[in-house]
């Protein structure tokens, strides 16, 4: 087949938006508020404020830079471009490795929902192939299941909120018990670092510009819509969360909704929250392996990952190898990986992402500024402050595997030349 296609421009701003709605309300619904609660008690609600004013910081940055370089990539792209490879490359091997992980996790978070015991691993790994298959043949095919995922899911988290507020007598008092502040500056920080996880997808819009149809108005329209609707739907669940279980019930419970449904006379909709949660980790997988074919074909295409990743098909117009290469890592892991520290090691990889992305916006100057300055300074600074404060052995796996990228590129160089 041959490598000359190049992607083609298919998609408008409300398949933009859905794919970014997809990749942000995923299965991080469902389970990241557990840790935060740990980290923060009820103060996961001005850390969850706090991941939500940095991601409006790093998704302006991406908007913008998303209008001057509308092809695919996203930070790895705009890193090349503005500050130089080596940033770019720490972009990229940043999201490849860690959402790989994270594709992994949604996949096994899928399985957990909807596989008998001792299925899991098989079953994540079919859905895998499954939604590989459904990218390898066409980015509008991936926006419209997209669609009706997402659909699904609302439908589940709005039948979820009603059941618990009109049958389980939530109490306001809960949330103002211990304090905001109970859990100090430094739990509610890495709360926000976690609950940063369930924020970052809307990068896989910015990954998508090279598929997207008028980039310059549409992608920095559809970053900030997606991350709007996402902010509002987290902070109605957050509130209902601790208003029904209290802090301490939310840190206590794995799947923190299943519980609220259950605490009460609002038991009927225990099986809406697991058939909400498994579409939900369907629609974050789907959208993850879209944007990660799209930064390795980036990547490939400047050589920092195998060139022969680069091709594009000529019929269907996607990265046929690169997702296919994606598919088969993701299953590599499902099968061998204890996924269970796959949200903090993500963000730590995402974080640096982001903060690469912020430094590159902040360079920018005339026709392509869009955003004060003040919203780069500000993100990259939160981006390294949610980074550091992140549980110990997720920043030591995240820098150790820098480190391994680091090596490999250095190795690469030192042949080349």
């Amino acid at each position: 087949m041959s490598e000359t296609p190049a992607l083609a421009r298919r998609l408008g701003t409300v398949d933009a938006v859905l794919i970014g709605l997809g990749s942000m309300i995923g299965a991080g619904v469902f389970a990241a508020f557990t840790p935060a609660a740990a980290a923060a008690g009820s103060g996961l609600l001005i850390g969850l404020f706090v991941a939500a004013f940095v991601a409006f910081c790093n998704a302006s940055s991406s908007a913008q830079l998303a209008a001057a370089y509308p092809a695919s990539g996203g930070s790895y792209l705009y890193g090349r471009e503005r500050i130089g490879p080596w940033a770019g490359f720490l972009a990229g091997w940043g999201f490849v490795i860690g959402k790989t992980a994270s594709a992994a996790a949604m996949a096994m978070t899928f399985a957990a929902y909807v596989a008998p015991p001792g299925w899991e691993r098989p079953v994540a790994i079919l859905a895998v192939i499954a939604l590989a298959a459904v990218n390898y043949h066409g980015i509008t095919r991936t926006a419209r299941l997209t669609l009706i995922l997402m659909v699904l899911v609302l439908a589940a988290l709005t039948i979820i909120v009603a059941a618990c507020w009109t049958g389980s007598s939530p109490d306001p008092g809960k949330i103002a018990g211990e304090g905001l502040l109970a859990h100090g500056w430094y739990g509610i920080l890495q709360s926000a670092g976690l609950l940063f996880f369930a924020f970052a997808g809307y990068a896989r819009i910015a990954t998508l510009s090279e598929e997207v149809r008028e980039p310059r108005r549409t992608i920095p329209r559809a970053i900030l819509i997606a991350l709007a609707v996402t902010a509002v739907v987290y902070a109605g669940v957050a509130v209902t969360l601790l208003t029904t279980l209290g802090p301490s019930g939310v840190a206590a419970e794995p799947a923190p909704l299943a519980a609220a449904v259950a605490s009460g006379d609002a038991g009927w909709a225990t099986p809406v929250v697991r058939a909400g949660a498994a579409v939900a980790a369907l629609g974050a997988l789907l959208a993850l392996i879209a944007g990660l074919g799209r930064t390795s074909l980036a990547m490939a295409r400047e050589h920092d990952l195998p060139h022969w990743l680069a091709a594009v098909h000529p019929l269907y117009r996607v990265p046929h190898r690169a997702e296919v290469t994606v598919a088969v890592a993701i299953c590599g892991i499902i099968a061998v990986a204890d996924l269970r520290g796959a949200i903090g090691f993500s963000s730590f990889g995402v974080l640096i992402y982001y903060l690469v992305a912020n430094v590159a916006a902040f360079t920018q100057n005339g026709a392509d500024r869009r955003y004060p300055r003040v919203f780069q300074v500000l993100g990259a600074l939160a981006c390294v402050a949610l980074a550091a404060t992140l549980p110990l052995p997720s920043v030591v796996a995240g820098a150790a595997v820098f480190a391994v990228g680091i090596v490999l590129r250095g190795i690469r160089l030192a042949r080349a030349s």
